[in-house]
């Protein structure tokens, strides 16, 4: 385990010497003190996980230590070491903080024992503030940007749905926010003050995924020297988010499907069955349809994940929105960058609702930090944006998913209507945004033109 060090406190120098030796072979890294008084300076500037020290030492005794020691470092684990071993001395000791009592003489696996314990429970504490640390990150419906009409749906679906604990599935291109919507999900349902969990499935390994979602038991394989809680066990009582769920493998989707049941499941290595109560958000930018046709995703897990649907518009089809996020980058990188920038010209606007955004919310975020980086000026110029050449043959089939329509088009008047906007993204970004040279190109009047893009949301010109 990756733990501080701990202090040994003993006048004695045979046994300080001995308990040093015996702990150093374990690898838990020591540090030694000759007196309760040497002891409390070191516990004023370094970080321990525990502390092991005689009752009897010369000048402060260890029971008056261990009440100092709590005062300074409340929380810290003391194992109290004696030779005069009574009942009421261990009374005592545990009254005045000692989290465990040794008598001496002691095995050195007794010792070993205890402080295998705290540094046990120093991880889980760990672990533990960083999960409470993540789950207090701020989201808010709020900073779903955007008033294009599939944005407003979004927010009130989100205000309508999180209150609950129906079981959430949301399906959308990379980029377009799926987990702002998670997190958003969380801070309004009444679990927000419970622990938030995410777990990008994609980004774990397929053989360690099973144990890092439901833990697994010492010894269940190679490397595995204690018993581990999942992250099922992490979220219990709170809500935990699976990205890119269509990543699994499918024996694992069965566990989950057992999972999602009745909250039941079993460590790796283990027997015994354990529940907890969590709420399941899933996510996914996969074509989830496709997938469950090539026999690569469970309909059965999808039925169970899709109680409550939801899907995030790509950045293309939100019209004016581009711009409203695309300030709210920028008032974002001028503090970050130490810059300042009033605005963006309308030139460049133009540039930007243009633009396809096959990398949708995250392809623009970065736009505008290479925009603030690069501008001289008070207002960002199209030069200082990129020509989207590369960018604009990266845009992917949308996505076809279950539902009134799905997200993609499925008519020939969707089809049409598709490639009349891709026709004129197109015009519009090689004539670097001058509409009248696009509209020239396209073989319309500019007010044809504006019309056009009107009605295709891609921004009033």
């Amino acid at each position: 385990m990756n733990l501080p060090p701990m202090l040994v406190v003993d006048d004695e120098k045979n046994m300080r010497l001995s308990l040093e030796t015996v702990l150093r072979a374990e690898g838990y890294e020591v540090r030694l003190a000759d007196s309760a008084e040497a002891a409390i300076k070191l516990l004023g500037s370094e970080e321990f996980f525990m502390v092991v020290t005689d009752a009897r030492l010369g000048g402060m005794s260890g029971y008056e230590f261990l009440k100092e020691a709590a005062r300074i470092k409340p929380g810290l684990p003391v194992l109290m070491i004696t030779a005069y071993a009574t009942p009421k001395l261990a009374v005592e000791a545990i009254k005045s903080g000692a989290i465990d009592y040794l008598a001496k003489p002691f095995e050195p696996d007794e010792l070993l024992h205890a402080v295998a314990r705290c540094g046990e429970r120093h991880q889980l504490l760990a672990e533990n503030a960083a999960l409470k640390a993540r789950a207090g990150e701020s989201y808010r419906v709020e900073h779903i940007i955007g008033e294009s009409s599939k944005v407003r749906e979004l927010r009130q679906l989100i205000q309508t749905v999180a209150p609950t604990d129906a079981t959430v599935l949301i399906l959308g291109e990379s980029g377009t926010g799926k987990e702002l919507i998670a997190g958003a999900i969380h801070s309004l349902s009444r679990r927000a003050g419970q622990n938030y969990v995410r777990i990008n499935c994609a980004a774990i390994p397929d053989t360690l995924l099973e144990s890092e979602l439901f833990g697994h038991e010492k010894g269940a394989f190679t490397g595995a020297h204690r018993t581990k809680r999942g992250y099922v066990e992490e979220a219990d009582g709170g809500t935990i988010f699976l990205d890119e769920i269509g990543d699994m493998s499918r024996p694992l989707q069965a566990k989950l499907l057992r999972f999602l049941e009745d909250g039941s499941f079993t460590r790796v290595g283990g027997t015994q069955e354990l529940r907890v109560n969590v709420r399941l958000i899933a996510a996914t930018n996969r074509n989830i349809v496709e997938a469950i046709r090539k026999d690569e995703f469970r309909e059965d897990l999808f039925h169970r994940l899709n109680v409550m649907q939801f899907r995030p518009p790509p950045l293309r089809d939100r019209g004016d929105d581009v711009l409203m996020l695309a300030e709210h980058f920028l008032r974002g990188f001028n503090v970050r960058l130490g810059k300042s920038i009033r605005s963006i010209n309308s030139s460049a606007r133009d540039a930007l609702r243009a633009h396809s955004w096959p990398g949708n919310i995250r392809e623009l975020r970065n736009v505008i930090e290479r925009a603030v980086i690069l501008e001289p000026s008070s207002e960002i110029q199209p030069g200082s944006l990129p020509d989207f050449e590369v960018e604009s043959r990266l845009r992917r089939p949308e996505m076809a998913v279950v539902g009134s329509g799905g997200t993609g088009a499925s008519t020939l008047g969707d089809h049409v209507i598709a490639y009349e906007r891709d026709l004129i993204q197109a015009a519009v970004q090689q004539s670097g945004g001058d509409l009248t040279v696009a509209a020239e190109q396209l073989g319309l009047s500019l007010p044809a033109l504006r019309f056009r893009m009107a009605r295709l949301q891609l921004g009033t010109l």
